[in-house]
């Protein structure tokens, strides 16, 4: 099925057709960013560089064994917040995100979707973890970056405001003029159901398969689809 809820469907329909602004986590929404550049193998690498300076000892076995880049470079930031070293790993992170969006998958039905919620006169914003520059890369091969420009928000050298922090959604709203009350969060992982609570935004989850609507209803979220086309039909009807 393609909308799955907890709500009745037409309540899911009023979340969605009452959004004038929608705010788009942009790895699992609009992309898999790392669909043939593996997260897993960059954060071996993150960790492997740390440990050619000397530094294995920063994470813990768990962190080590993390399949998410994010969670290497939250980690030495809570150990080392601000420093060189930080930002060091992260500019080498948003390299690694540079050369995936070569390969990058686009999520199916993504890219008419984000055209016609913005024809149709939504405001569109990205709030994401991924470093901006790496998104205005993927938007500008895609043909996208006018349904979303300037109102791009992504990760900063504050790394403890990454998500589930709001402040990327909070900064999206600010820059926009934009009620809480007035906008859509989708996003695929808890901690954007978790920073879209904390905004007190609207959240539509995106479930490309059964573990992840599985994390997704286990963190609270209860509108979800498993596929954008649903979406993308429901906004054409309304057009």
């Amino acid at each position: 099925m393609a909308a799955e809820t907890e709500n009745d469907p037409e309540k899911l329909r009023e979340l969605i057709t009452r959004a004038r602004v929608v705010l788009w986590d942009f790895d699992g929404p609009i992309c898999r960013l790392f669909a043939g550049h593996s997260a897993e193998r960059v954060a071996a690498e993150l960790a492997g560089w740390l440990e050619g300076r000397g530094l294995h000892g920063l994470l813990t076995k768990s962190e080590l064994k993390t399949l998410d880049p994010h969670v290497v470079l939250r980690a030495v930031d809570r150990r080392h917040p601000r420093s060189d070293l930080v930002a060091e790993l992260e500019e080498r992170l948003t390299q690694e995100e540079l050369r995936a969006t070569a390969t990058a998958l686009p999520t199916a039905y993504a890219d008419p979707l984000i055209r016609t919620w913005s024809a149709i006169g939504s405001r569109l914003a990205i709030t994401t973890n991924n470093s901006p520059r790496v998104v205005r890369t993927y938007l500008e091969g895609r043909g996208l970056t006018s349904c979303f420009a300037p109102h791009i928000y992504g990760r900063t050298q504050d790394l403890h405001r990454l998500k589930p922090d709001p402040y990327c959604l909070n900064r999206a709203l600010n820059a926009m003029g934009a009620s809480p009350s007035a906008a859509l969060m989708i996003g695929d992982t808890p901690s954007d159901f978790e920073a879209a609570q904390n905004a007190h935004v609207a959240f539509l989850g995106y479930a490309r398969n059964a573990d992840k609507e599985k994390r997704l209803r286990d963190a609270g979220a209860t509108a979800i689809v498993s596929s954008l086309e649903w979406v993308l039909q429901m906004l054409k009807g309304q057009a």
